[in-house]
């Protein structure tokens, strides 16, 4: 038998297999580059890029917990023109490897402002638009868990490029379905499925929170179950790809959201543990396409009974 075929199409970018990383673990390429093919991804997903240089949050920013870790990095980065200038010459070199940048902002003006610095540069193949930052000038509520803001980014966005968008979605709404629907109505290409969960710990020595930030953000293997669910959920939904994350430290993890709907996945936490995840994970779904006689990924995304 021939290999399978593990190609996922979003939009005009088309990825050699369906494994990318999560934003905010993996740098910009040059951190991991040492210690990872880069050109056996799917995808790179870069770290998040506002309109300007941000330096992120105060320390501690991150806490390991039993089964995940929290963090409140703060979205630390060069902003979009140092990007340009820092990390896209070294992009390049990988000509085969599709870049997607997740992009951040305080206010519907600022992710219009990113795409505007960013899209006459061909290195970047797709924006996945990180949708669960505050919303400054509307009293701090996330454009995540409101369906009207959540579509008017997106469609701010979509008149500013014509290269594929994918909403990131927030996880800690009573019901993901109306945002996986507005994501399809505003134009998106694709969604991408979670974000981290808000969450916190605290010192019961010195009763005080473990992260400077208080609350902060849980990822990891605990919150597996979560995103399988809502990957399900929005598959049932939409007829968009969406890009499954969440806890995905094995072959078989990728597999099940692949199993729930997910056309594609990203590894996150666990790049911190072991850099060789993704390329493992590829070559994972490979054998179990193999192991079950299916010629091509798309033929068990969604499949669950």
């Amino acid at each position: 038998m021939s290999k399978p075929d593990l190609s996922v199409q979003i939009g005009s970018m088309t990825m050699k297999n369906p494994v990318t990383v999560a934003s905010g673990t993996f740098g910009y390429g040059p951190e991991y580059a040492e210690l990872v093919d880069l050109n056996r991804l799917g995808a790179i997903t870069v770290k998040g890029i506002g309109p300007e240089e941000h330096v992120g949050n105060a320390t501690p920013r991150t806490f390991e917990t039993r089964g995940g870790m929290l963090n409140a990095i703060g979205l630390p980065g060069p902003g979009a023109n140092g990007f340009l200038e820092k990390y896209v010459p070294f992009l390049k070199q990988y000509s085969d490897l599709p870049v997607i940048v997740n992009m951040w902002g305080k206010s519907m003006e600022d992710y219009e402002r990113v795409v505007e610095m960013l899209d006459d540069e061909p290195t970047i193949s797709a924006y996945e638009i990180n949708l669960s930052c505050p919303n400054v000038k509307e009293g701090g509520a996330a454009f995540g868990t409101d369906v009207d803001s959540f579509s008017q980014v997106i469609e701010r966005v979509r008149r500013k490029t014509k290269k594929p968008i994918i909403p990131k979605l927030a996880p800690n709404v009573s019901d993901i379905k109306p945002f996986a629907r507005a994501a399809e109505d505003a134009g998106a290409d694709a969604i991408s499925i979670m974000n981290s969960y808000p969450a916190m710990a605290i010192n019961i020595e010195t009763l005080k929170p473990e992260l400077a930030n208080r609350t902060g953000g849980l990822s990891g293997p605990a919150i597996k179950p979560i995103a399988i669910k809502l990957v399900c959920d929005a598959a049932q939904v939409t007829s968009l790809p969406i890009i499954g994350m969440g806890g995905i430290f094995e072959p078989e993890d990728a597999i099940e959201f692949l199993i729930a709907g997910a056309s594609a996945v990203a590894v996150g936490t666990a790049n911190f543990v072991d850099p060789s995840t993704t390329l493992r994970v590829v070559d994972g779904i490979e054998q179990y396409l193999i192991d079950h006689h299916h010629a091509s990924v798309k033929e068990i995304v969604g499949t669950v009974a």
